[in-house]
């Protein structure tokens, strides 16, 4: 009998957001709403859409393995050279595409936890060690919520290759400020590539929350990760990016990339995004003006939620984390629950964060959770 691995068999199966449409089919009502996957609630960009109508009729085509023409929009947004860059099915390909690039079985990858998901499994599938750094509280009295740079930079050793540092984090949405960056990158050793995984850079709001392409430049060991998913609302298209000081670091990845993997319409679609760049930064101060709604409206209800940087709010309820989540999916409000810690809720339209809001009252009318 033909088996995997022994490390793939016990891996566990990655759990995306339900579909609302099945949920509501499920549970008889006319709509669902989904606040779990951190997409943006607004609709493509209208230069998206009519980029994705003109490269529609060449998709009889391979695309560019390239990506020669997004990468050359990207360097000069930048400012870099497009051999500093590689692009990939979305950020998180990307993070594949550098554990094969960068650990051999015995080596190791650090990283904060909880942080974003993919982190240990990457780990096992290249057959590395995973250095897991617990959260620690980001103010006093609050829950452990974020970055222990300084455990981090304990974690590593000899053996690690890779680090990543997810900022703004998910699914807490905490950041980690510029001086304790500035410090961390400049103790860790040369060996270790450090990756600023910055999906949700495009929200921050703290002006002490550096950016890490800026932190980048004159460290070879740098990395950042950035992505279309989130606020360039292109979840449906998959397609990343990574910038590196090194253009080593940006080949090796590229050495590693499965070809043909970010297709001709992902393309078109974020060329066209990059160009409509001040509607994608009006949508932003929308979502963050009712990330502050929304986080108002669930400390009034007494919950202790802190400060995101994120399109998400983190609800810290530990072992009451999956009760709530699968009461509210029952009341057809689908969120993400990670069991015993916490509850991810995405920030959604005012009508779909009132939906939310009300049924979290419902729930806990019924059995109070925090």
């Amino acid at each position: 009998m033909v088996s995997p691995r022994p490390v793939v068999r016990s891996l566990p199966a990655y759990k995306p957001g339900r579909n609302p449409a099945d949920l509501a089919r499920e549970i008889g009502v006319e709509r669902a709403v989904k606040l779990a996957s951190n997409e943006v609630a607004f609709p493509p960009l209208p230069a998206v859409v009519q980029a994705l109508a003109a490269a529609a009729a060449e998709t009889n085509r391979y695309p560019d393995n390239g990506a020669v023409v997004l990468t050359r929009a990207l360097a000069d947004r930048y400012g870099v050279d497009p051999a500093q860059i590689a692009t990939g099915c979305g950020a998180v390909t990307l993070c594949q595409e550098l554990a094969q690039a960068y650990n051999d079985p015995g080596t190791s990858i650090a990283f904060a936890w909880r942080s974003f998901e993919m982190y240990p499994l990457l780990a096992q599938v290249a057959g590395a060690r995973a250095l897991q750094v617990p959260l620690v509280p980001g103010r006093p009295g609050g829950p452990a919520d974020t970055h222990d740079l300084d455990g981090l930079l304990a974690a590593i050793d000899d053996s690690t290759r890779l680090v990543f540092v997810c900022n703004p984090n998910n699914p807490t949405g905490t950041a980690v400020r510029l001086g304790e960056l500035q410090r961390f990158l400049d103790a860790v050793p040369e060996h270790a590539l450090v990756v600023l995984d910055e999906a949700y850079r495009e929200f921050v709001t703290d002006p002490d929350v550096p950016d890490g392409m800026e932190l980048m430049r004159g460290r070879p060991n740098v990395a950042v990760l950035r992505t279309f998913s989130k606020a360039w609302g292109l979840a449906g298209l998959r397609v990343g990016y990574l910038v590196a000081e090194d253009p080593g670091v940006a080949e090796a990845v590229r050495k590693t990339h499965v070809p043909f993997s970010v297709s001709m319409l992902a393309q078109a679609a974020a060329v066209a995004a990059l160009a409509s760049e001040e509607e994608v930064r009006n949508r932003c101060a929308a979502v963050v003006a009712e990330r502050e709604r929304l986080t108002a409206a669930l400390r009034d209800r007494g919950l202790d939620v802190g400060d995101s940087q994120a399109n998400f709010v983190w609800l810290a309820l530990g072992q009451e984390a999956a009760g709530l989540a699968a009461a509210l999916e029952a009341r057809a409000v689908i969120t993400r629950p990670f069991p015993g810690e916490g509850v991810r809720v995405t920030v959604g339209t005012p009508e779909e964060d009132d939906v939310f809001l009300a049924a979290l009252d419902e729930v806990r009318a019924a059995s109070p959770v925090a």
